[in-house]
């Protein structure tokens, strides 16, 4: 939980009583590091990915995942995946850092990308760990076969954004016949434009969230199934966002017929107004038509899905997603993953490691909180915790440690682990 390089942790180590880590050194934390990034042996790597070994994190990952499944249950009724990419300082190891599309908005360093796969209550299953120039569309089949491999589940339904897919992707998954709630490119694909005219033609969306009376409602939401030929999607709508969009889009063209009036050159490299304009001989002008058929997407998007469930919970699945995306944010923020300055893909991998690490521990603290049904803010408890502080007196022959005053989150935290608070005094051995 504690942020930072494996340097940092060599000198962080020093001011927390943690047993046993006094005569741990640097190089000792390397290894450490490397050894979980470390490929298995080759009898063992039936399942890996075509981007990578299989590892001895992955080990971890499925022993964690076993551990709390149930012994009855074969299935992960929902499994949401999604990607993002981390930069690397240097080469980014052998092989891991590439040349890519950059989330981070940083195309001048080597990229790696990170999938992160988390089950419906939002408890990170896997991670996997790829080259910097893997697609999207390319990841989604081997996570889902790793699943059914590895962690021996029979039954999966898969949730994942529309970068992840393409038409070899969608085949790949109807003849392996998972079950799979995914986005759909909105103005990219063809099917998607048909069935947005599919619904504005019978406006009989059904309500799954009404208009807000109070800040904390659930944002509004409407649904409405569609089938095209044989496959199925539901069309969503937020009339919150379909405002946002109408007026984003005002405040657009309002600066365009501005930009206008400087003359052609003003447009050079503005990618917000491409898409509103069309050229006439020499000059630009705004296309109407655009504007209009824009329009027609305001508050929407589309989900294609081969599930039986109801479109008001094929919508709601598929907002969870929105999980994966805050866990990526806590990796890059909160605990500090980038940037990455290993030289070796082994540590690489170790590195993220431990960060998946970092987050299975903050999400079971939080999870047992919500079980208390005590909502407490993160920074909080961090900064609450590390107040906690003991004191270690010698008088004369006899040593006294004294326990700071338990303030704020901790009594709570501690309760929620089952874990006791030691006195505040007690005696020791002296030194």
């Amino acid at each position: 939980m504690a942020p930072g390089s494996d340097r940092a942790a060599e000198r962080w180590k020093h001011g927390y009583a943690l047993a046993g880590t006094e005569v741990i050194g640097l190089h000792q934390l390397y290894r450490a590091m490397r050894w979980l990034g470390a490929p298995l042996p080759a009898s063992e790597q039936a399942g890996a990915t075509p981007f990578g070994p299989r590892t001895r994190k992955d080990r971890i990952e499925e022993a964690v995942f076993a551990q709390r499944r149930d012994l009855f249950n074969q299935a992960l009724r929902l499994v949401f995946f999604d990607t993002t990419s981390i930069y690397v300082e240097g080469a980014g190891g052998e092989s891991i850092g590439q040349r890519g599309h950059s989330k981070d908005h940083r195309p001048d360093l080597r990229q790696m990308v990170v999938g992160v796969v988390l089950d419906e209550d939002g408890r990170p299953v896997c991670s996997e760990l790829w080259p910097g120039n893997t697609t999207d569309v390319t990841t989604l089949i081997p996570i889902v076969e790793r699943l059914q491999q590895a962690f021996q589940v029979r039954d999966v339904c898969i949730v994942a954004d529309r970068g992840m897919i393409s038409a070899a992707t969608m085949a790949a998954i109807e003849e392996r016949g998972w079950w799979y709630i995914l986005g759909v490119r909105m103005r990219s694909s063809t099917d998607a434009r048909a069935v947005v005219d599919a619904a504005h033609a019978a406006d009989d969306f059904t309500t799954v969230f009404p208009r807000r009376k109070r800040s904390h409602d659930p944002s509004p939401l409407q649904v409405k199934d569609v089938r095209l030929g044989d496959d199925r999607y539901v069309v969503c709508w937020n009339e919150e966002e379909a405002r946002k969009d109408a007026h984003d889009r005002e405040a657009i063209l309002a600066g365009l017929r501005r930009t206008l009036t400087q003359g052609d050159k003003a447009l050079v490299g503005n990618t917000g107004y491409r898409r509103y304009l069309t050229s006439q001989g020499a000059g630009f002008t705004i296309d109407e038509a655009k504007v209009t058929d824009e329009a027609r997407y305001d508050g929407l998007w589309v989900l294609r899905t081969n599930t039986t469930l109801l479109p008001r919970y094929v919508a709601l699945a598929y907002t969870q997603l929105w999980t994966v995306e805050a866990t990526f944010r806590t990796m890059k923020s909160v605990l500090d993953t980038r940037p990455i300055f290993h030289r070796r893909d082994d540590t690489i991998r170790g590195h993220v490691c431990c960060s998946f690490l970092a987050l299975l521990l903050r999400q079971e603290l939080q999870r047992r909180l919500a079980e208390k049904q005590w909502t407490l803010e993160w920074a909080h408890v961090i900064k609450d915790l590390d107040a906690l502080h003991e004191t270690t007196i010698t008088l004369d022959t006899r040593a006294y440690v004294v326990r700071s005053e338990a303030k704020g989150t901790v009594g709570k935290v501690f309760q929620a682990c089952g874990v006791a608070l030691p006195p505040v005094l007690r005696s020791v051995e002296a030194p």
